[in-house]
């Protein structure tokens, strides 16, 4: 592996929800690297993640090759699809999952990053979004509408992160 040392750089990987995408594996990365890593987990998926960190079932992923856990400084409910809370639907917003997550946008996590950590403080960001409702399908499976949907929001977020947390 090549060595590089991020020690004292503070990174956001937007799109962690398990330990098997490549979100996670670019925060590990960058973890062994030294980095401070923040995530961004999208809202349906946030408990189910915190429940598999909390109750150790991905303990032995998160293992670095010091020995220690990857730990996550933040990790942020977070919905790509949307540049601010005001884009969201307001039905998405009463959704069980979202009400009591705050502003979930691009723009509300970048205001929570602030508030965290002040101005000029994320230092890398990495977008590893795929998520549609269609992303479970078989490729062939796959509406047009699903397709363009995925792309959109993997594709444009990083627009929309780099606007608000660049």
């Amino acid at each position: 592996m090549l060595s590089i040392d991020l020690s004292g750089k503070r990174a956001l990987v937007a799109g962690v929800a398990d330990d098997a995408g490549f979100g996670f594996a670019i925060a590990k990365a960058l973890a062994e690297a030294g980095a401070t890593v923040c995530i961004g987990t999208w809202p349906p998926a946030l408990n189910i993640f915190l429940n598999l960190i909390e109750r150790g079932k991905i303990d032995e992923s998160r293992k670095l090759s010091s020995g220690k856990l990857m730990e996550f400084e933040k990790i942020y409910p977070m919905d790509a699809a949307f540049d601010s809370l005001a884009d969201m639907p307001e039905e998405l917003r009463q959704n069980k999952r979202y009400k009591d997550a705050g502003d979930v946008s691009v723009e509300g996590v970048a205001q929570r990053m602030r508030s965290d950590f002040g101005d000029g403080s994320l230092d890398i960001l990495v977008p590893s979004l795929a998520n549609a409702p269609e992303v479970k399908k078989p490729l062939l499976e796959t509406s047009r509408r699903g397709y363009l949907e995925a792309v959109s929001v993997s594709a444009y977020s990083l627009v929309s992160m780099i606007a608000r947390l660049g």
